[in-house]
């Protein structure tokens, strides 16, 4: 994830190392990824159960 204001503040950095470039995203990037239904389901307590009937829904509707 990208704790930087931008991707050349990130180059800056002193632990900077070339692979990290394959995971430098924009924030909207990681917000469209991080608010599907499944990830903010994650705290539900039934969430195993929830999410194998869900993961059916979703393959039943392809």
């Amino acid at each position: 994830m990208n704790l930087f204001r931008s991707e050349e503040h990130a180059r800056r950095w002193s632990e900077f190392k070339p692979y990290y470039l394959e995971n430098l995203r924009p924030l909207s990037f990681w917000l469209e990824r991080f608010s599907s239904e499944m990830m903010r389901s994650r705290g539900r307590a039934d969430f195993i159960s929830w999410y194998t009937a869900w993961r059916l829904a979703q393959a039943r509707k392809k």
